[in-house]
């Protein structure tokens, strides 16, 4: 039996952060990034805050990654401070603090504390998803965490947010958006709940990244990106994700490749892999079910060909001339990364990927050989 729910209360559409000044809370704790403090977006949350009288206050010790001694950093602020709420505001990074500052809280109060999760950037779906990402950066390892209770209980997309993000950010969370999608739809836990919700998403991403890209100033693209983020954040909840997730995070815990660009970078090889579409016969039966989805992505991105093979590969064609478009590094290679130094990780980044719990659902059970090929096959 399988099961399907929202439980994340969505605001979105213009003005939706005026809802902060309704929420039903008086004491608040805000986690967020310095940039975000110091952009003066932050005084776009306060004001409302203000407005509804609700008392606040601000931890803003947040960096990429979130390392374990932040976490503790946070769960220790916010067991002093006892508030009703955590808001964060910020992209994933925030947003991941906010989600693993308050479950480790618990542990130590019984109180039950609302979680609003307010994103700046289009890609992570963390304001609806239960999973988070910490790392261990002892150990160059990142954790993904997963629980029910990590679920925001409200999540408010504002496209005013998100309207002065750099191009590079935008292209990078923006193939995150379209990786979660993606891999959500050919995850072996997929549903047709699920798929609505990934095809829709991807659906955005064909006509709005490029634009978004472009033009900061195209509030419509930005808003639809916006929206795709949090679709795909929902698909990849219930469906969970795959290889490409599972490589990325070790990519990104070994050498700090931002998380949306390293899934961009991976992206083409994982279904390539997965549709192993250099060994399957002509024989339409012999075809890995995968392939089929990956075909309908296709055809949702307006690349559909004359059969499966040429269909797949015309996909992976559409991935890199998004990529190129948006000048995004499509080998290891080109990010400037020493040759000897990468291949001497390999064996340990394959290890860490095959152990990673997204790796879990991929349509394809990979082997360390495997994911070790397809890691050197990225450097060029």
């Amino acid at each position: 039996m399988k099961s399907f729910d929202i439980r994340t209360k969505i605001y979105f559409g213009e003005n939706s952060l005026d809802r902060l000044a309704d929420i039903p809370y008086k004491k608040a704790l805000i986690i967020t990034d310095p940039f975000v403090e110091k952009s003066g977006m932050l005084l776009m949350i306060t004001s409302r805050l203000q407005e509804g009288f609700t008392e606040y206050q601000v931890f803003s010790d947040v960096v990429p990654d979130p390392p374990l001694d932040k976490i503790a950093k946070g769960v220790k602020v916010l067991l002093e401070y006892d508030p009703d709420v955590v808001i964060a505001i910020g992209g994933g990074s925030a947003i991941d603090s906010a989600k693993s500052i308050r479950e480790f809280s618990a542990r130590s109060s019984q109180k039950e504390i609302a979680l609003i999760a307010i994103p700046t950037t289009s890609g992570t779906g963390s304001e609806v998803t239960s999973f988070a990402v910490v790392t261990d950066k002892e150990n160059d390892v990142k954790y993904p965490l997963v629980s029910e209770s990590m679920l925001p209980t409200e999540a408010i997309l504002d496209a005013a947010l998100v309207k002065s993000v750099p191009a590079n950010v935008t292209a990078d969370t923006g193939m995150d958006v379209l990786t979660h999608a993606i891999e959500a739809y050919v995850s072996i836990n997929n549903n047709e709940f699920s798929a609505a919700l990934a095809e829709k998403a991807i659906e955005i991403c064909s006509g709005f990244l490029l634009r978004s890209y472009l033009d900061n100033n195209d509030t419509h693209a930005r808003q639809k990106m916006h929206v795709a983020s949090c679709l795909a954040g929902l698909a990849f909840n219930s469906a969970s994700l795959g290889l490409n997730h599972g490589i990325a995070h070790a990519l990104g815990a070994k050498f700090h490749i931002p998380h949306g660009r390293a899934n961009a970078m991976v992206l083409p090889h994982v279904i390539e892999y997965n549709s192993d579409i250099s060994k399957h016969s002509k024989s339409k039966k012999e075809y890995p079910k995968c392939v089929e989805k990956y075909c309908n992505v296709a055809k949702l991105l307006g690349v559909n060909n004359f059969n499966e093979i040429t269909t797949i590969r015309a996909l992976v064609g559409w991935i890199q001339f998004m990529m190129k478009e948006m000048n995004i590094p499509l080998s290891i290679s080109q990010l400037g990364i020493d040759k000897s130094t990468y291949m001497n990780a390999v064996e340990g980044m394959a290890e860490k990927a095959i152990a990673d719990g997204c790796t879990a659902t991929n349509p394809r059970v990979p082997s360390k050989a495997e994911v070790c090929l397809i890691l050197e096959h990225m450097y060029d």
